[in-house]
């Protein structure tokens, strides 16, 4: 496999090379700019001194059109338009971006501030949460890998919704991110001394992930659903603890909850259904692909508590991109993804 990516001085960028650097279908990774064309990519990242000395490459879409996969791993707003010339070409795109996500583009433009991409080109991308989306992604030329936040909301929340035994109205979505989340342009909050020691909530009912957390909802689910989701940053560099409360109705039992989740993700390589909240965390999936999921039940007000644990690097971005790479072209879809958590 050759490998192009589009912003990868990004950590998104970085944390694809990481992975694809242990895949073994992956010959050629090159990684390609439009702001530091000529810069050598172990000088914007010094770890990766003597293993990816090599300049970073002016975009050429004759040159990118040769590579088997494009990833871009860019802002909002910006993958649209370096995306296009290569829209129906025979190179496999996949976006880490928000650009492609929301099939209701005046929602896009509503929540995201940006201009659309082309309708046309949004009605073919595949919103792939891979556990959810294998079938559709095997035939698909453009994926859009859904955000940090729905991944970890929607991995908890599919099933229970899928099964019916949800009370429309009644979900509620606390989740709290590492500051890599905010990406690697300094900003006030992401800065040392705001974001240290300090826990702070942002964009509150305004965040962009609501609706792609509806709309996963209704496509993967088949239910229509208005949620309420508010996003904390804390003082840590990765990962995302989501926390989901829905009613549920009369008469659900724990073990009928148990059988749910038991259902949906028995056989799947990257969902671990943890039964003792004690050993639950970010910790537990720092540096992998996995997401975690406790839940319990409280028969006292017939409320559910989903928890989900994921790294926004991996699983919330280029794990999951890889993952659905892997689905795209046939692999193992462990391929690449077969890191440890770093748990110290």
């Amino acid at each position: 496999m050759k490998i192009a990516i589009i912003g990868a001085t990004g950590y998104g960028g970085v944390e694809l090379i990481r992975l694809l650097n242990d895949h073994s279908k992956v010959e050629t990774i090159d990684v390609f700019t439009s702001s530091d064309v000529g810069a050598t990519y172990s000088d914007k990242y010094p770890s990766l001194l003597e293993r990816y000395d090599i300049p970073l490459k002016e975009i050429d879409y004759d040159v990118l059109k040769t590579y088997d996969v494009v990833f871009a791993s860019t802002p909002a707003g910006v993958t649209s338009t370096l995306f296009e010339p290569l829209i129906g070409e025979d190179v496999v795109l996949i976006d880490l971006s928000g650009d492609y996500r929301l099939k209701k583009t005046e929602l896009y433009e509503k929540w995201y501030g940006k201009k659309a991409a082309k309708k046309e080109y949004v009605d073919q991308a595949v919103y792939s949460i891979s556990e959810w989306t294998r079938d559709k992604v095997k035939e698909a030329q453009l994926i859009s890998n859904p955000g940090c936040y729905p991944t970890a909301a929607l991995l908890s929340l599919i099933p229970v919704f899928k099964e019916g035994i949800v009370i429309p109205g009644t979900c509620i979505i606390d989740s709290k991110s590492g500051v890599t989340g905010s990406g690697n342009k300094l900003s006030t909050t992401s800065h040392y001394c705001e974001a240290n020691e300090n826990m702070s909530i942002y964009k509150v009912n305004q965040h962009q992930h609501v609706p792609e957390i509806e709309q996963g909802i209704e496509m993967y689910a088949g239910k229509k659903e208005t949620v309420t989701f508010s996003a904390h940053l804390v003082p840590m560099l990765r990962g995302i603890l989501s926390t989901s409360y829905v009613n549920v109705t009369e008469g659900t039992t724990a073990e009928q909850i148990d059988e749910i989740f038991e259902r949906a993700y028995r056989d799947e390589p990257f969902v671990r259904l943890v039964k003792d909240a004690s050993i639950f965390g970010t910790n537990r999936v720092r540096g992998a692909n996995f997401c975690d999921i406790y839940w319990n039940l409280d028969e006292r007000t017939n409320r559910l508590t989903i928890m989900a644990a994921i790294d926004n690097l991996v699983k919330g971005a280029a794990g999951q991109a890889i993952q659905n790479m892997n689905i795209r072209f046939g692999f193992d879809e462990k391929d690449g993804l077969n890191q440890m958590p770093l748990y110290i």
